[in-house]
């Protein structure tokens, strides 16, 4: 069962998929916690295309686009004809000035620097406060310059996790938190 339900809230409307299992709702906008009970059921129907196309319907009619919308089949065309317009990546980049394919390649090197399983510069300051004695920041910079950080970076990198709270200094020794 799905019904098309609307926040009392902000007037938003969304689909609630068995409407029944669950004794709260919260609306998407707003966050508003709502009892499900409680909720105006604008439309109900077991099948999840036709509640998706009254939903449609109605948010059409709330702003005054019911003509347009008629001419609309269904919904689904509508998610069919966005992927259909618009121009693609390559055109975007290449219309920009860009080189769509160094582009392309740049984020190919990014994800797999991602998934190198090499750790990032807040694991590695991270790493040597722990794997210290109670280090001093020139021991930890020290041990994030041979892991590959730069010097400039690691203390730019402590003194965040500082501010943040997930480490401590005191008489220029640094524990985690």
């Amino acid at each position: 069962m799905y019904a098309v339900v609307g926040c009392t809230n902000c007037s938003n409307m969304w689909l609630l998929s068995d409407p029944k299992a669950s004794k709260t709702a919260t609306c998407p906008r707003c966050g508003r916690r709502h009892q499900t009970k409680k909720l105006r059921h604008f439309f109900e129907s077991d099948d999840k295309d036709a509640a998706r196309q009254a939903r449609a319907a109605l948010l059409a009619k709330k702003h005054g686009d019911s003509a347009e919308f008629a001419q609309v089949e269904h919904v689904s065309d509508l998610g069919r004809q966005v992927e259909e317009s618009g121009i693609d990546d390559r055109e975007y980049l290449e219309g920009s000035g860009l080189d769509a394919d160094e582009v392309f390649q740049a984020g190919e090197r990014a994800e797999n620097k991602g998934n190198s399983g090499s750790p990032d510069r807040v694991t590695i300051i991270r790493d040597a406060v722990r794997d210290g004695d109670r280090p001093t920041e020139d021991e930890i910079v020290a041990v994030a310059v041979e892991r590959g950080v730069p010097a400039e970076k690691a203390q730019d990198v402590l003194e965040k996790l500082r501010r943040r709270g997930e480490v401590s200094e005191s008489r220029g020794r640094y524990r985690l938190l």
